[in-house]
Parts: structure tokens; sequence; C-alpha cells
């Protein structure tokens, strides 16, 4: 019924930018909450950000004041920009999303299928 596709990964220097994108397609209702999630290997999947339809968010303590969540409700898309990028922030990150799809009353979650963020010199 419905997919998310990230993109905007790649290789970072220390203390460079990067901006992920996540956009949602499909028989597409309602978006409720989006986020965005990250798991660095042989350690457990983390919430970086988050945020509502109505545009509040909340943030991991470890990127607060260096990542943003945005989002452009008319393009079904959330974003992700990452400012001051450190080593630790390497990752696969997760696009998720709360989808209501045409014939259903309810939300479901949906997940991006990740893009890969190397911070590294």
């Amino acid at each position: 019924q419905a997919q998310l596709v990230e993109s905007g990964g790649g290789l970072v220097q220390p203390g460079g930018s990067l901006r992920l994108s996540c956009a949602a397609s499909g028989r597409i209702l309602s978006i409720n909450m989006m986020r965005w999630y990250r798991q660095a290997p042989g350690k457990e999947r983390e919430l970086v950000a988050r945020i509502i339809n109505g545009g509040a968010t909340n943030y991991g303590d470890s990127v607060k004041g260096r990542f943003t969540i945005s989002r452009d409700n008319a393009k079904n898309t959330v974003y992700l920009q990452m400012n001051s990028l450190k080593p630790e922030d390497t990752a696969v990150y997760y696009c998720n999303a709360d989808l209501m799809t045409l014939g259903s009353i309810i939300y479901v979650t949906y997940w991006g299928q990740g893009t890969q963020v190397t911070v590294a010199s």
C-alpha cells in the first residue's frame, strides 16, 4: 500500500554535514508521526529524532543541537539535517512513519530500507 524511500547518505568528514530525505509514496491518506532511527554495527537501533504532523519535534540526547528534523507535508517527505558530524554518528539511518492508507481506518508503521552514513577522515 505504501513505501518509504530514504536518500542522501554517504561518506563525510568529521565536522561536515549531510541531509537525509525520506519520501513516502503509495495510496496515502494521512501521515502522523515521522521518525529517524539509526543503527551502528553491534549496537541496538536508537531513535534519533521524531516530528508529529503539527511540527513538534524531539531529539535523542546525542544529536541535540546538531541535527534538525523537518517535514514537507505536501511532499510526504521528512528530512534530517545533520551538522557537526562525528565518527560516532556512523550508522545506517532508517526512516519510519505512521501512515494511513486508502481503505484503512488505522495508522500502520512503515520502515524505509535504510541509508548508510559514514563519518571518517
